[in-house]
Parts: structure tokens; sequence; C-alpha cells
């Protein structure tokens, strides 16, 4: 057995990641892609389940990203980080403009099954139940690209615009696979004004799952360069502290 499995029961640094992957419309894609940022080679959106420690304790949450290209540069844009510990949220934002936000996370696997549910505002908007099939090849070691965006408004009741203008985010993230084990199972997306994956991103296709236990060989998070802060201005009000684009007076779009 890989070395980097064998670790204390109950131990999360070993959690295996939930990665569900599907496809949308590449409407969809761009209509939540603020400007700068273009489609990727495909549609698609992944969501990914996690249990990791975060400054000596475990964070609970779910990663959603969609693909997309910044200059040439194919990569994943992140929409949210829906956590359960508050602690990591407001300084992720501040200091990274890493979209974390407040929800309650249930995922767990017991041998074979997984379950993973995700409420936010007392909507439960992401079920998935499913069982692990076969195990996978691990694949060769890989870099993956994800782009937040920092920025802080102006502080004004009545001018629009930004103190520190919209800049792009640029994590690299290099990773090994300790094992790789294909999921079989459903997923279930419920309305929410909170969380519009129904609504705004509808899968395309049969969702792709896997169980992913990874190795962390690195991280780099760079501030890149500025985006047109006047035609960023609409993507500026979000839906509780995501990247979902919402609008002052509540979660919905404006």
């Amino acid at each position: 057995m890989n070395e980097l499995l064998m670790s204390t029961p109950g131990d999360h640094y070993n959690w295996p990641m939930l990665k569900i992957r599907y496809c949308t419309t590449e409407a969809a894609v761009a209509a939540v892609l603020p400007p700068g940022f273009g489609l990727g080679s495909r549609p698609e959106v992944t969501l990914t389940v996690y249990n990791v420690p975060v400054n000596g304790q475990p964070e609970q949450g779910l990663l959603s990203t969609v693909a997309c290209n910044y200059k040439g540069q194919e990569g994943q844009f992140a929409l949210g980080y829906a956590i359960d510990k508050e602690a990591e949220i407001f300084i992720s934002q501040e200091k990274f403009g890493q979209p974390k936000y407040p929800a309650e996370i249930k995922y767990f696997r017991l041998m074979d099954q997984i379950g993973a549910r995700v409420t936010h505002q007392n909507y439960t908007f992401l079920e998935f139940v499913g069982h692990v099939t076969e195990t996978l090849d691990n694949g060769p070691k890989f870099d993956e690209y994800e782009f937040w965006v920092k920025y802080s408004r102006r502080a004004s009741y009545t001018e629009t615009g930004f103190d520190f203008p919209p800049h792009v985010v640029n994590v690299v993230s290099n990773y090994g696979t300790a094992q790789k084990l294909k999921v079989e199972g459903n997923l279930i997306l419920r309305d929410s004004p909170w969380d519009p994956f129904s609504e705004r991103l509808p899968p395309e296709s049969k969702p792709e799952t896997w169980l992913w236990t990874p190795e962390f060989l690195g991280r780099s998070v760079n501030l890149g360069d500025a985006l047109d802060a006047e035609a960023f201005e609409p993507w500026a009000s979000t839906i509780g502290n995501s990247r979902w684009r919402g609008s002052n007076g509540g979660p919905l779009q404006a």
C-alpha cells in the first residue's frame, strides 16, 4: 500500500476528496465568468467535497469551479468554497480573495458507500449518494491552475468603484495521486437562491465521479494582473461571500 495512505486511523490528513464533474452549456459558464476570463476547452463544472486540515484543524467544504481560460492558461475559476469553519472565511477573502462562505457539510465514507450533503441558509442544495466500484490508475503528477479575484469596494454609500481595484489571484497547486477510486452514484442539485447550480449551471451530461487522495507537492498563491474595474463592477455584488453574481439587496442576481 502507498505509504501516504498508511496513517493513524481517524487521522483527517488522508481523507479522500469526492470529485464530481459534469458538462453544462457554454452560455451558462460564460454568464458566471467575469470580464477578462474566457471559456475553457469544455464547459465543465467541478464540485469537490473535502475534509482537510487547515491551520491545525479539519475543514470540511465544497469547492465549486468552472473551467476557464485566462490569458491563454486553461484553469478553474472558483465560484466558492462552502465551508463549516468560520475562522477561515473572512481572512481568506480579505488576504487572498478566496471566496469562502459558511455552510453545513456532511461528508462520509463507510466501506464502499459515499455520501455528501451541503446546506447553506437552510437550503440543502447538493446531495450525493454513491459507492466505490473500482480502483483507477493514479496517472502522472500534474499542476492545477485556479483563479480567484481580490478587490475592495469603495467605502461610500453613494459612489461606486473600488479602493483596491479587482486583481486576479493566480493559484498553482502541484499534485500527485496516492489513490484514485471510481464512484458510481446520484448527484442531486436542488433549487436555491444562495447556490443556484440547478438554475445557472444545470448538468448537460452524466457526472463523472471519483474519490481522490492527493499527494500535496506544492502550492503558490500570487497577486496577478488587474481586471477592467468598470467592466467588473456588476460582478462585485455577490451571493453570500461567494463569486456567484448577486445584488446589493439579496441573494438573487439583479
